[in-house]
């Protein structure tokens, strides 16, 4: 798939709901090329599919997606066979809509646990606590360490991008000379996207959260996705208003990542993990 092409499926996943971050694509794009998958009818692309590598052991699959006059004619089947030969023997990793846990479980996939969409309401800004520093003014590797223990694989080139997303902000919490969260909310095609939301206890969680939504016009539609079993993350937006709108089943095939979930507030993005 090349550029242009990632940039029209992104329009087909806001035509689905799936309400995607508004410069997202140069991300997922740099962060591996051959990665996305088209398929075209008589010189029409027609259906996608993402499989982006992260090194040699993990893989993610997303953006998975027929235009509605061409399903039901197996090209999505071609599509789906075509994403997982691209990641090879690499454990593999989707956020499915559960109705088709069924379907992915036949190609090898079990579930691991959900993940939870909340939608709330961005809200004024608030006093932020010396401990949190705009993202940027701490050193970029030791950023990359920490993100690595709550993500399957180095993410060095994606994370290079996603933090410097245009209408993006992001902060991180310092303690004790090192790094005890962080977080990101970006411009989605409505409102606001918080990913990732990653802190090693519930107070940093608290207040990573505050400053990323107050530091977005107020008012406007604010989400965020979190896994279900890390209960601190639903009190979190149940604690803020915010309701459940959508839900996926993370599933993997091959040996699932041991993730530190109760230090997961906020997952990073459906579609790359």
């Amino acid at each position: 798939m090349t550029r242009s092409e990632l940039k029209t499926v992104r329009g087909w996943a806001e035509e689905e709901g799936w309400n995607p971050g508004l410069h997202d694509c140069d991300t997922y794009y740099g962060t591996d090329p051959g990665g996305y998958l088209s398929g075209h009818v008589d010189g029409e692309m027609v259906a996608a599919i993402s499989a982006v590598r992260y090194g040699e052991g993990f893989g993610f699959v997303g953006l998975y997606i027929v235009r509605p006059s061409f399903r039901g004619q197996g090209y999505g089947m071609r599509m789906w066979n075509a994403g997982l030969a691209n990641l090879g023997t690499r454990v593999a990793g989707l956020d499915g809509v559960v109705q088709r846990q069924g379907d992915y479980r036949r190609s090898g996939f079990a579930l691991a646990f959900r993940n939870m969409r909340y939608c709330g309401v961005t809200a004024p800004a608030t006093a932020r606590p010396d401990e949190l520093v705009p993202l940027q003014s701490i050193s970029f590797d030791a950023l990359l360490r920490y993100d690595a223990r709550m993500f399957p694989a180095e993410r060095r080139t994606f994370l290079q991008g996603w933090i410097n997303q245009a209408g993006s902000q992001g902060f991180v919490s310092r303690r004790d000379g090192g790094i005890s969260g962080y977080g990101v909310i970006r411009p989605a095609a409505s409102g606001y996207r918080i990913g990732p939301l990653f802190a090693d206890d519930p107070e940093t969680a608290e207040a990573l959260f505050a400053a990323l939504a107050g530091s977005v016009p107020t008012g406007q539609p604010l989400y965020l996705d979190l896994p279900e079993p890390n209960g601190q993350a639903l009190q979190l937006a149940e604690r803020h208003g915010m309701s459940l709108v959508f839900e996926t089943a993370r599933m993997y095939k091959g040996p699932a990542p041991e993730l530190p979930l109760d230090r997961i507030y906020g997952i990073t993005t459906f579609e790359l993990g």
